[in-house]
């Protein structure tokens, strides 16, 4: 049986920072996406793909706000659902274009259970939508009722409530999918959050993170490799001062110790870092944090040289924090 990688896109990777969101946009950053993709399948890779969607969610709820005088505005679990097929849309093209037909992504609309008395339901953290400045950021919040926090410092942001993933209610279907070789585009924008009582769901308005959501996924189907491709090459320690620098790999013990010194920032590291380390500690092999340019040659591990890409998060360690390529910041 061919091996199984669950790769989580950011949403952010189909709209840049600076971007409006046009279509046209997010096609071309999905084609890239894309390139990634078939690099993986060359490897042998079977592959579960997870979107996140936090600026198309947030854009889109704007859009609902903003038209509710003239049509009624849809709650957030339904926007994550649109944007479920927004974006497994535009990856499934990309994916056909990109391996000239000869395959497809399939995408399956996911609901994922959470537990309606989760501390993170009253303690909004998961940024959506645009970057705003201090003043829109403020006015917003006041007008709409909206939290708003400043994102890794590149400006303020709506956040709303993101409770961790229990369960992905359709894994019956993608597990079926995935074995029978299909390529499986699953828990969009980390699921339509739902809640649980006996045989009943009911949708909550929240937004799952991807990056969790994508872990939980590769748990279920027993994948063996967890990729989380995010804007950087690889982790950094000390971001920010003279001692910054690329991370290889980790071991979850030193992960753990790294995420307790407050290494990693909530909105942006902190969950890829959480959610690798829990891949690995429920027996998966490796999960790797990278760009979509390196995401293929990172899985491999270091070159003969012994140089490495990205940050692999195993149970052992094998290279030293050094070895790393790739200097952008955290």
């Amino acid at each position: 049986m061919a091996k199984l990688a669950v790769v989580a896109l950011g949403g952010n990777a189909f709209t840049y920072e600076g971007e409006s969101g046009r279509y046209e946009e997010q096609a071309a950053h999905a084609a890239g996406m894309a390139q990634m993709v078939g690099e993986l399948l060359s490897d042998g890779w079977n592959l579960a793909l997870v979107h996140g969607n936090g600026p198309q969610v947030g854009n889109l709820a704007i859009q609902q706000e903003d038209g509710a005088a003239l049509v009624t505005a849809q709650p957030l679990f339904s926007l994550v659902a649109m944007t479920q097929g927004e974006l497994g849309s535009l990856i499934s093209c990309a994916v056909h274009n990109a391996t000239s037909g000869a395959r497809a992504a399939i995408s399956v609309v996911t609901h994922v259970v959470v537990d309606a008395d989760d501390p993170a339901m009253n303690a909004p953290t998961k940024p959506i939508g645009p970057f705003l400045s201090e003043q829109d950021a403020t006015r917003l919040a006041h007008e709409r009722g909206w939290r708003v926090i400043l994102d890794a410092g590149r400006g303020y942001r709506r956040v709303v409530a993101s409770p961790r993933p229990i369960r992905i209610v359709e894994i019956g279907a993608i597990r079926s999918l995935l074995d029978a070789g299909h390529l499986v585009v699953a828990a969009g924008g980390g699921g339509i959050p739902v809640v649980s009582d006996g045989d009943t769901l009911t949708c909550v308005e929240a937004v799952i993170d991807k990056d969790y959501a994508a872990a939980e996924l590769a748990r279920a189907v027993g994948a063996q490799a967890l990729i989380l491709v995010t804007a950087v090459d690889a982790v950094q320690l000390d971001f920010g001062t003279p001692r910054q620098r690329p991370i290889a790999e980790l071991d979850i013990e030193t992960a753990e110790r790294y995420l307790a010194e407050g290494q990693f920032p909530e909105g942006s590291m902190k969950p890829k870092i959480r959610a690798a380390t829990g891949f690995v500690r429920d027996g998966g092999e490796v999960a790797v944090i990278t760009s979509a340019a390196h995401a293929a040659q990172a899985l491999r591990g270091a070159d003969q040289d012994g140089v490495s890409v990205g940050t692999r998060v195993v149970a052992t360690c094998t290279v030293q924090p050094q070895q790393a390529s790739g200097g952008r910041a955290s």
